[in-house]
Formats: C-alpha cells, structure tokens, sequence
C-alpha cells in the first residue's frame, strides 16, 4: 500500500476508535425545564456517595437521569438521599449520611446554596411560618439528642433547634404547626410530636400505634399510618390506621390490622385512602370503618416484591423498586386501576417522587 493509503486507513481507524470511546461515555445536555413533572430521589447506596435526582414528564414523553449531576457537574449530590422539600421556586435536597442540604431551583436544578452546619443526621423537611423544620436523628446510638432544626429560609442556615424524643422521621406541616412522626430511630417509637411554627417550641405529643411511618392532613385531621413493630423485634406488633382531630390533638379512630401485617406508604387524595403491605397496594376511603381484606393490586408480576416508595398523582400510581439496593432501580406507573402503563430504570434505591 502507497504511504498516502496508510495515512487514510490509520485515519478512519483513529476516528472509528474515538468513536467507540466516546459512546462509552455519553455527555448528556440539561433539558432546560424540569417542571410539570416528577423529581425521583434516588438514595443511593449507603457510603457510596451515588445519590441523584431523575426527572420524568407528566406525559411521560421525557425521562432524565441524573439532572442534579447534568445540570451542576462541578458538585457532588452526595451520600443517602433522604427527602426533598418543594418550597417556593427552591427544591431542598435532604442528604442523610453526608449531613448536608443542597439548595437548588427546582425548576432548572441550578445550585443555590449548600446547608452543613446545625444538621446530624437530617431525614426530613417540611415548611411553616416562612422556616424550614428538619428531623435530626442525631447519634443514633444515643436516644437524647435527637431534635429537629429550625432553617432560616434567607440565610440557610439554622437558626435554632426543638429537641424531641428519639427517631423523628416524616414531618408535615398545618396551620403553621409541625407534625412529627417519631419511628424511634433504632429502637420503636409511638408517639406524634406536635411543634408550634411561630414560636419553635414543642407543644404536646400524641400516642399513636408502634412505629409511625406516614402522614396526611385532610380536612381537619391528620392520618398516620403506624408500620407495627417488625418479626425481628422483641415483641412483633401489627400496624394501624390513626386518625387524630387537630382541633384538640385527641385520637378519634384506630383501626388495627391483622397480626403480622406491617403497612407503609400513605397517600391521600380527594378523599380516596392508599397505602402499601409489601408488594400490594390496597385503596379505601376516609369514611371507611374498617380496612379492606382485598388489595387494588400487586407488584409482583413485576418483580416488585417490596414497594421501595410510592405516591399517587392524577389517577395515576406511581411506584419504586430498589431491586437489590445495588443496581440502578426502577419506577413503575400504573393506572388507577393497577394496570401497568409505563417503567423506567432510575438511579439507586429510588426513594421518593416529588410532584412539580
């Protein structure tokens, strides 16, 4: 062959391997909007540093992984995501073992500020009175320091802290109060903890079942789904459904579920109750007297043999499989009925959906 052939045949096999190697690692573009959608909290492995953030439409045309990462290559999520909190323009994302918050606009995922200091071991937020409240399990080894943090909204920073008894997990806001579910960290909590937002004080707290896992407010009450204590417990305690008048913070039903049953994932809309039992879903009504003994549907033709997280929006239902908490999990939309209508593979563990 002719030097100039040579020349030509190392050219393309240049260009034919760079190729290769650049589709090997894809550079992806920020979709420039990431509202009228859901933002899927993928957790990540414990002390892997992999959380992440995915993106999927409302007509479910668009899906991105990643976005945080996309959007803000220069910054690292972090390790364990715990929560993310909507608030005004601004998406607060809860990172539990890195102990940090990170701020950004939650319809462009471009980084607004990054919260450390004030926080152990944060795993929830929600908003009153112009503040942002975080549970802090603390230590989780020691049953007293555990407390929520007061965030001011402007500075972002915390202002204070209301300490409370161990393992406050979900926390949800009404009437300028807070509502803490205390789960008990690694122990085994009952208890609902009450928190005035004007004047960050706790105020009263209200005995519920074992292990508070969720809440909702509708209409003047607040509703709690108690997960029971688990098999490998001392003590193996089923689950219940509390409803609380926020009138007089008084129980006003509980309804028990049979023994070895241990619900989760509570989600109310227009009066229509959800909530998971491993891979099922089952659907009620708030008028309801007792619990339904036949589930809307399973998971497990899916291969879903735990719901992971789960939420229900426009008819639709919304489910998450971490798979082998390792792997890249799943998200699963179903219809109001349980039919299966869409899937997509997220990040790992994905862990919460947040309508935007």
């Amino acid at each position: 062959m002719k030097f100039s052939k040579l020349v030509f045949v190392a050219l393309v096999s240049s260009v034919f391997f760079v190729s290769c190697s650049d589709d090997d690692a894809v550079v992806e573009t920020p979709l420039g909007s990431y509202d009228n959608g859901v933002l899927i909290l993928n957790q990540g492995g414990f002390g892997h540093g992999d959380a992440s953030v995915s993106y999927l439409s409302d007509d479910f045309a668009t899906q991105q992984n990643n976005i945080f990462s996309i959007v803000n290559p220069t910054i690292t999520l972090g390790d364990t995501g715990q929560d993310v909190g909507l608030y005004q323009n601004l998406a607060f994302i809860v990172l539990n073992y890195s102990n940090k918050i990170e701020v950004v606009n939650r319809y462009t995922m471009v980084h607004v500020a990054t919260i450390t200091t004030g926080l152990n071991n944060p795993r929830y937020i929600a908003f009153s009175n112009g503040k942002g409240f975080v549970t802090n399990w603390g230590d989780a080894g020691i049953p007293t320091d555990d407390y929520v943090a007061v965030l001011n909204l402007s500075s972002y920073a915390v202002s204070s802290t209301i300490p409370v008894a161990e393992g406050p997990e979900r926390i949800i806001e009404n009437d300028n109060k807070l509502y803490v579910a205390q789960t008990g960290g690694y122990g085994y909590g009952n208890k609902i903890s009450v928190i005035n937002g004007t004047n960050n004080t706790l105020t009263t707290t209200i005995n519920v079942g074992d292990v508070p896992n969720s809440l909702e407010v509708n209409n003047g009450s607040l509703y709690v789904i108690c997960g029971g204590k688990p098999s490998y417990a001392p003590t193996e305690t089923a689950g219940s459904f509390v409803k609380i008048n926020l009138t007089n913070n008084t129980v006003t039903s509980t309804l028990n579920f049979p023994a070895a049953s241990h619900p989760s994932n509570l989600d109310i809309v227009d009066n229509n109750v959800f909530y998971t039992v491993g891979s099922s879903i089952f659907k009620s009504t708030l008028s309801a007297t007792t619990l339904p003994t036949t589930a809307l549907f399973t998971t497990t033709a899916q291969g879903v043999y735990g719901v992971y997280s789960f939420s229900v929006h426009n008819d639709k239902v919304y489910v998450g499989d971490a798979g082998d908490y390792n792997s890249n999990g799943k998200i699963y939309v179903y219809s109001s009925t349980g039919i299966l209508e869409h899937n997509y593979t997220v990040g790992v563990i994905p862990a919460g959906f947040y309508f935007n």
